[in-house]
């Protein structure tokens, strides 16, 4: 950098050539919209690769005049009451403790009580005193821990379900596998298996997406009512044997084969119902072995949600099967751009890791209300192949929050590849007038390009 008159020149590290200043920059920044271009691949901004979100989802017509139809005959009292405290109910519910976790807490406790005995007795403290302690911590212990209600899911409580969480449930679970559909256009699956089906709901998101390639549909539920209602939804609502989708086989068991894989296995709000981790882990080895390309997992979005999540995603990634059929190691797919620790569950206050989807409800009186459907999820591939070397300008982030745009900024929220959580402003000025549209096409949820900042070092080394 030197001085000539009353303009201050530098020599420009990309094309060689003394400039002035601001022509220098100028010509540092034309470099960053050439790499971002090549993105795109064509796209324009608002539907550029990333974006994987869809508009307010409706429920396919021939399922949503099938539950209807159901609802009506069936004539349940007090439905829309009930559905609304069903849900309630599903979206509050947590974890069973373990029963290590409460060995830990009943050890914790008596030692604290102890302590306060000592303080207030010179004397030793005897067996009397002994019991009155062990008394006092199993008394703490019921009224601080808690306690789980199993559900039985018989026809009068399926038709309560149907009515509060079919909607919603069916946004979800779209919104998930459209992630599939837009990153992997050339998935075709033949073959889906559905783990804790209940209403069948993932068998007409998965048709809605793949119904000219999916040719077999296996259902796992354990409730043979909840059986019977998906059955009959699939018939328009009747008993007629005439299903809208073909091929869709019920079971109250997974199959007994562990060779046996499916090119797509879904469990949708299921593992949440398993009341242990030895259970929930057991169920996740063995869907994991039927998977043959993707393991999809959505659970509610709530911290109880994601960490679920989360325990299969480490158990998946770290922990060795005993018998292995299919050597292919795992892949995360979606929503996290690394396999890292999840940076959200590292911070002392958890803040779920979940996304929204807009949707209309199931019209129990004459409107239909437009709803948000927050829930969390995980994709995991099967990967023959080592990853190839990285040769883009951009790495993928997630957006973790909702996009708030500015004038001439857009603030975004970002789980990137390197494992970190960033708060960042995208301008056109620092990040390039791609990326910042981009950004600002772009929504909770999407996947946004982070380009490598070669402009900003550059800059600061004319300075």
């Amino acid at each position: 950098m030197y001085l000539l008159g009353s303009r201050m020149y530098v020599k420009c590290s990309r094309c060689h050539m003394a400039l002035c200043l601001k022509e220098a920059q100028r010509c540092q920044s034309s470099a960053a919209p050439l790499e971002q271009a090549d993105f795109l691949k064509g796209a324009p901004h608002r539907k550029h690769p990333g974006v994987t979100n869809l508009k307010t989802v409706r429920l396919p017509e021939q399922l949503q005049v099938a539950a209807q139809s159901v609802l009506k005959r069936a004539e349940v009292k007090s439905l829309t009451e009930r559905a609304h405290k069903l849900s309630n109910f599903l979206w509050s519910r947590k974890r069973a403790t373990e029963t290590s976790q409460l060995r830990e807490k009943a050890i914790l406790l008596e030692k604290t009580f102890l302590e306060q005995e000592r303080d207030t007795h010179t004397d030793a403290i005897d067996h009397k005193l002994e019991a009155q302690i062990r008394k006092r911590v199993l008394s703490e212990l019921r009224r601080t821990t808690y306690n789980r209600t199993p559900l039985r899911y018989d026809e009068d409580l399926g038709l309560v379900y149907m009515a509060a969480r079919l909607a919603g449930g069916y946004a979800a679970v779209l919104r998930a596998l459209n992630e599939i559909k837009k990153r992997d256009p050339l998935f075709a699956p033949y073959s889906l298996l559905d783990f804790g089906s209940g209403l069948g709901t993932c068998s007409w998101a998965s048709h809605t997406l793949w119904g000219d390639s999916l040719k077999e549909y296996v259902c796992v539920d354990s409730s043979g009512d909840m059986n019977t209602l998906a059955e009959q939804l699939l018939s328009g609502g009747s008993e007629v044997d005439n299903p809208v989708i073909k091929q869709v086989y019920f079971r109250q068991f997974l199959p007994v084969s562990p060779t046996v894989q499916f090119d797509l296995v879904i469990a949708a709000f299921s593992l949440s119902e398993l009341a242990t981790l030895d259970e929930r882990l057991n169920v996740i080895f063995t869907l994991w072995r039927k998977t043959n390309s993707y393991l999809v997992l959505v659970e509610n979005g709530t911290k109880d949600g994601h960490q679920i999540l989360m325990e299969a995603r480490d158990t998946i990634l770290k922990r060795e099967e005993e018998v292995k059929h299919d050597l292919r190691r795992p892949s995360i797919f979606a929503p996290c751009t690394h396999e890292l620790p999840c940076p959200k569950l590292i911070k002392h206050h958890v803040v779920p890791c979940n996304f929204s989807q807009f949707y209309y409800s199931l019209p129990l009186s004459r409107s239909q209300e437009r709803q948000q459907e927050k829930f969390s999820y995980l994709i995991i591939s099967r990967s023959a192949e080592e990853k190839a070397q990285k040769t883009e300008h951009w790495d993928m982030t997630r957006l973790i929050a909702k996009v708030h745009r500015r004038p001439r900024h857009v603030q975004c929220q970002l789980c990137c590849a390197n494992g970190e959580l960033k708060q960042l402003a995208v301008t056109a000025h620092r990040h390039g007038k791609d990326m910042y549209r981009c950004a600002r096409n772009s929504d909770w949820g999407d996947m946004l390009p982070m380009f490598h900042a070669e402009d900003d070092t550059k800059h600061d080394e004319m300075q």
